[in-house]
Formats: structure tokens, C-alpha cells, sequence
């Protein structure tokens, strides 16, 4: 049972299938991505303790999958004790889906190296972690996936405005963290995957572009010291041992000419892995589904530079139409992955642009170029 049906839930159970798995695709909303390939599905709320356990008592799942983090954990862990296998497992699910107790776990438990940081629940509290913190810097709700209510603050005038925004994010928590702004030069995501038998596994490291805190483009590998991936793959294991189960995690890190900084980690396939679908001999979710079910993992291999660049709608609107695909595909070793989403709204992703490439800089170049054939249009 997948907890989330978008892009990379669709992207999950078609891996699943592959192999024979029986999938179930819940989510909010009808007609979500993977509900379009999956066996069955459910529209619930997935905050609502009594519904999520009516649709795991319904289907009885061997494994439950969350792709979000708006569910109801708490209910994950009632789910564990029952023998459901909870991926990665309930715990960590809990903690991962709220960004101040992964952070605390990371920071005071783990002494990893973070962005300075504090939290707030009201507007005094928000400006006394800003004196604090220092200008710039970051906000983001506790709770939330995809940058969403993320903004970068310049100075004081903008608090109230970024506090709105963070009070949109997903989740049903208002509370956000205060973070400073690390001035650097790259951020990548490293794809860690737990086995339930072998040593832990790391993919090439992925670079990514983020705007509003939101993925808009991400290449693979990305080129880094090796001394700062050593780092970097050290503090992952770190992170991902204290949360323990199996998987694949996406570890996010800011990197400077001196350092690696921990930023963030989801327990599940990362947007920014997306480039795997055409990089990996195996993409970050056909990682994710052997990890969960115990299957060897003998090799994963980048295949040549590549890049992924995702297509935006601009406003919203349904029904959705598309145009321009013939001309992204032109290109040699270029694809695109439309998601089929039923509504669009400005900046929701709608699809993805992936390119193969003889330098990373050909790779991006071809993958934004795909993306931007391609034209969202509302049938009248």
C-alpha cells in the first residue's frame, strides 16, 4: 500500500509491479498518478487516523509505503505492532515527515554539522529565532515536502509574509524552523539505500537547482572532493543507521569549499532522484522496492552524464492537454515523463525532462530544452 500517489509513487509501483507486487495507491485526491497503475486505489484522508486505519484494515497490506509526509504517523506505529512492515519503518517515519525532530536527531543526537538553526510557533517567536539566527535566512514549515512555505528572508520587513507562506505548507502543524543561509556552492543528494542483508549502498551524487525551496533541475554525478563525499556518505550512514529499517533515503547536504552541511533527509525516493530513470542501471525506485523487499543489490552504475529538468504548469486549469512532446523527443537520448496529474496550478510539476549527455553541462543544456518543447494547454 502506497500513503501518497504522486509522480514518484507511480514511478514506486511501477517498479513494484514489475516484480510482481500487488499495489494499492491512496491519496487525497481521485485520479492521482499511481492510482493510474495501480491494481486498486483509495481517496482518504490520510491525516485522519480513523480512515487510514479503515483502508489498511480493508486491504491488509504485507507493507505499507508512505510517499508523503502528510499522514497520520502516529498510526504507522499501531500499523508496526500488528506485524505490517512500515517503510522505512514508523519511527523514522515520524521523525523524517517533521523537520525539527529530524533535525534534533541530526544535531544533538548525531553532533552531524547543520545550518544554525531554532523554531517558532507565533510571530514573537518567529522574530526573537530571527534575531537570533541572523539575516539572511531561511524559513520553512516543520512539516511539509517539495519546498513548500519555504522562503529566504533578507531582513525583518519580510517575516510576516514568509510566516503566511509557511503557514500553507502541507501538514497540520504551525510551526516552522528558523534556519541561517548557508552561502554555498552546491547541494546535492545523496541516495542511501539500507538493505535488510548487505552493507549500506550510496548512488553517484546528484546536484540539484532548487527555486522557493522547490527541485527544477538535478544532474548526475555530481563532481565533489573526495574527501567531502567521504564526509558526506559517513554522516548519511550516521543518519540513516539511527533511523533504521530498509530503504532508499534521500540525504540532502549544502556544500562549501570547506565543509559538508546536513540539510535535510526524506525516507523514500527523492525528486531530485528522478535523473536515475534514465542514469542508473537501476533507477532510485527500482532501489527503493529491493531494499523493502530483501532483494541483492549487486551493482548500481551511472551510465553517462545525464540531467533531468522538470515542466511547470503556469497557471491552473483542467481538463490538460499537452503539445510539443515530438520536439523534446527530437533530440537523441532525451525522454520526458508526463505525470497526469488531473488539475494544474501554477508551478506544480506536470512532468519531467531527462537527457543523456557527454558532459554534465550537455546533459542539463539538452534536458532544459526538452522540457521547455513542451506546452500545457486546458481544452476549452
Amino acid at each position: 500500500m502506497i500513503l501518497g500517489s504522486g509522480e514518484l509513487g507511480k514511478e514506486f509501483v511501477i517498479s513494484a509491479q514489475r516484480l510482481g507486487c500487488h499495489c494499492i495507491a491512496v491519496d487525497h485526491y481521485s485520479n492521482a498518478p499511481a492510482m493510474q497503475v495501480a491494481h486498486d486505489f483509495e481517496v482518504i484522508n490520510m491525516q485522519n487516523s480513523l480512515e487510514l486505519k479503515d483502508v489498511v484494515q480493508k486491504h491488509l497490506p504485507d507493507i505499507i509505503v508512505p510517499e508523503v509526509e502528510a499522514i497520520d504517523t502516529e498510526t504507522l506505529e499501531v500499523f508496526e505492532k500488528n506485524k505490517i512492515q512500515v517503510v522505512p519503518t514508523a519511527y523514522a517515519t515520524h521523525l523524517t515527515m517533521n523537520r525539527d525532530a529530524i533535525r534534533d536527531l541530526a544535531a544533538e543526537k548525531l553532533k552531524l554539522r547543520t545550518a544554525k538553526y531554532a523554531y517558532a510557533e507565533n510571530m514573537e517567536e518567529l522574530q526573537k529565532a530571527a534575531h537570533h539566527i541572523g539575516y539572511p535566512l531561511v524559513i520553512k514549515p516543520v512539516m511539509s515536502s517539495s519546498g513548500k512555505g519555504q522562503s529566504k528572508v533578507e531582513n525583518e520587513s519580510q517575516l510576516k509574509k514568509a510566516w503566511e507562506y509557511a503557514k500553507k505548507g502541507r501538514g497540520d502543524r504551525v510551526k516552522v524552523i528558523v534556519e541561517e543561509f548557508i552561502n554555498f556552492y552546491g547541494e546535492i543528494t545523496l541516495l542511501t539505500i539500507k538493505q535488510k542483508k548487505g552493507k549500506t549502498l550510496f548512488c553517484p551524487p546528484i546536484g540539484h537547482v532548487q527555486e522557493g525551496g522547490d527541485y527544477r533541475e538535478s544532474w548526475q554525478p555530481f563532481d565533489l572532493p573526495e574527501a567531502h563525499l567521504k564526509k558526506a556518505k559517513k554522516m548519511a550512514k550516521a543518519v540513516t543507521d539511527a533511523l533504521g529499517g530498509s530503504g532508499l533515503f534521500g540525504v540532502e547536504f549544502f556544500l562549501t569549499k570547506k565543509e559538508v552541511i546536513f540539510s535535510e533527509l526524506s525516507p523514500r525516493p527523492h525528486d531530485t532522484g528522478m535523473v536515475t530513470l534514465i542514469s542508473q542501471n537501476l533507477s532510485e525506485f527500482d532501489l527503493h522496492l529491493r531494499a523493502i523487499l530483501g532483494l541483492p543489490i549487486p551493482k548500481i552504475e551511472c551510465l553517462s552524464a545525464s540531467a533531468s529538468a522538470v515542466i511547470l504548469a503556469k497557471k491552473e486549469g483542467t481538463p490538460i492537454r499537452y503539445s510539443g512532446i515530438d520536439k523534446a523527443l527530437e533530440t537523441k537520448d532525451t525522454d520526458i515523463r508526463i505525470f497526469n496529474k488531473p488539475v494544474a496550478y501554477p508551478n506544480r510539476r506536470m512532468g519531467v525532462a531527462l537527457a543523456l549527455g557527454k558532459s554534465i553541462k550537455s546533459a542539463r543544456k539538452k534536458a532544459l530544452e526538452a522540457a521547455g518543447q513542451v506546452k500545457i494547454h486546458f481544452k476549452k
